[in-house]
C-alpha cells in the first residue's frame, strides 16, 4: 500500500480541510504533526484510502474512503487531541 499522491489527496481535500482546522500541523500535503511528532498521513490502495493515525507510539491504520468512516476518523483525531491537553 502506498502513500497517497496528489491524486487521490486531491479526492480527500474535504477532509484535509477539516483536519486543518484542528491543532495539527501540515508539513506537507496530508502529512500531519503533533508538535514536532508525526501524527495522521493516508495510504491509497485502488480506489480505497487509509489514514494512519499514532494514538499511541505506533500508528494505527483506519479506513478514510467513505464519508462515515472519514467523519468516524474526525472522531478519533478529536479524541486523541482532547486526551493530549488533559
Amino acid at each position: 500500500m502506498k502513500h497517497a499522491g496528489p491524486t487521490a489527496l486531491d479526492r480527500l481535500e474535504p477532509l484535509l480541510i477539516e483536519l486543518r482546522k484542528r491543532a495539527l500541523k501540515e508539513k506537507s500535503r496530508g502529512a500531519f504533526y503533533r508538535g514536532s511528532r508525526a501524527f495522521l498521513h493516508f495510504h491509497e490502495d485502488g480506489d480505497s484510502f487509509f489514514a494512519d493515525i499514532r494514538l499511541k507510539d505506533d500508528f494505527d491504520r483506519y479506513p478514510a474512503t467513505t464519508k462515515a468512516e472519514q467523519v468516524a476518523l474526525l472522531k478519533k483525531v478529536d479524541a486523541a487531541l482532547r486526551k493530549a491537553e488533559r
